[in-house]
């Protein structure tokens, strides 16, 4: 695995601060990244986050000394975009740049 050049998305230093310390506590299995992507289709889809291993269709990035998967197939949809977390409010956010 090696890891794309190109970056999609950024992360900000808060939300990477929290995905270390998920990886830290639930003890995720090492063959599992950081998931960024789309759930659902058409004007219906959400972003999603979650831990999961590679699949055929993913791509391997390391953005900030994560690595992270994302769906070829999303990779349209992600760019530009910036995961943040918000302490006192929503969690994980997407924000569009």
């Amino acid at each position: 695995m090696n890891p794309t050049s190109i970056i999609p998305i950024s992360i900000t230093e808060t939300a990477k601060q929290e995905v270390l310390k998920a990886l830290g506590i639930k003890g995720i299995p090492a063959d599992y990244f950081l998931r960024v992507g789309l759930r659902g289709g058409a004007c219906s889809a959400t972003y999603l986050i979650g831990f999961d291993k590679m699949g055929e269709h993913d791509e391997l990035y390391e953005i900030d000394d994560l690595k992270v998967i994302i769906d070829k197939r999303h990779l349209m949809y992600l760019i530009n975009i910036e995961l943040d977390f918000e302490e006192e409010g929503n969690g994980f956010t997407f924000n569009k740049l």
